[in-house]
């Protein structure tokens, strides 16, 4: 009988429709398992034999995803021989003075679960929807419902982009339909209030499960950050570039092509107080910076359409 197009195999692994992925997707997909857990500290991986199959790439993209991990502190023993090992200390990979930086999907969520752990966490963002701190608080909410952290007053303070100005980005490669830019203007407009709301309900839930005095606070700047910075308890500056590509988007039936940054992809590097003079004054000027932006050109930010 015969074999159908999508299940013919070329040496031996099902050939498939979907374009390939790269090594760096790969990377993103197991680094993704690490960070929720999935794959947990001291846990040997998978053979790359396996991980080929399961993705299906070639063993090299697979060697070139681990090699990326490893150089981030997630995995050790990684070679062509036995499988590698996810790191066992994943906090002090993440967190340490020697972490390298990181995407921001990596590093932000244990930093800020490191925050929560000071009797009084404060926490200021500049960003341009909130998609990756939404996502990185959800470990120190867990642990805080687990009882292994317990803030008594947890303070945000979040910079968005306003409503009422024309962005620098997302915005189309092509000016060809009218309506294109209203378009993806809406798309952003959704997801920025989307996660926010979302950000300061879960924030906001503690007051009502642990009695924690919470307040949550969002001023709207009138530019489009070209980067991303968020001040951890006054120790700590987290900054890190929105840098621009191009990609295809699907807005109803159709299909766009604009130029955008996904936040949570960026590259973050760390600055902490203790680390140097450097470090310091980094740290100090972000938090003068800042201040600046909410007291003088920020205005009030509602959470609507």
């Amino acid at each position: 009988m015969a074999v159908e197009p999508k299940h013919a195999s070329v040496n031996g692994r099902k050939s498939s429709q979907r374009p390939q992925k790269s090594h760096r997707e790969v990377a993103d997909e197991l680094r993704a398992r690490i960070t929720s857990g999935e794959l947990r500290p001291g846990q040997r991986m998978p053979t790359q034999a396996k991980l080929a199959d399961e993705f299906g790439v070639e063993r090299g993209a697979v060697r070139q995803a681990l090699r990326i991990l490893q150089s981030e502190h997630l995995l050790t023993n990684v070679s062509k021989g036995a499988p590698a090992t996810v790191a066992p200390d994943l906090g002090k990979a993440l967190t340490g003075p020697g972490a390298p930086p990181a995407p921001t999907m990596v590093a932000l969520a244990p930093r800020i679960a490191s925050a929560f752990a000071a009797p009084h966490v404060e926490i200021d963002a500049l960003c341009l929807t909130a998609v990756s701190l939404t996502l990185a608080i959800g470990e120190p909410l867990r642990q805080i419902h687990a009882g292994q952290l317990k803030p008594a007053k947890v303070d945000f303070r979040v910079l968005l982009p306003s409503r009422d100005i024309p962005l620098a980005f997302p915005t189309p490669v092509n000016d060809s339909a009218d309506d294109v830019d209203v378009q993806l203007r809406r798309r952003w407009l959704a997801q920025r209030n989307a996660q926010g709301q979302v950000l300061r309900h879960n924030l906001l839930a503690l007051r009502a499960t642990h009695g924690i005095d919470v307040r949550v606070t969002f001023r709207a700047l009138p530019f489009t950050p070209p980067v991303k910075l968020y001040l951890l308890n006054g120790t700590e500056a987290l900054f890190a570039y929105y840098t621009l590509s191009r990609r295809e988007v699907e807005i109803g039936q159709q299909h766009l092509e604009m130029y955008d940054a996904p936040g949570i992809r960026s590259t973050l590097f760390a600055f902490e107080q203790g680390a140097g003079l450097r470090d310091m004054t980094f740290v100090e000027q972000s938090h003068v910076w800042f201040n600046a932006l909410w007291e003088t050109i920020s205005s009030e930010l509602v959470l609507t359409s």
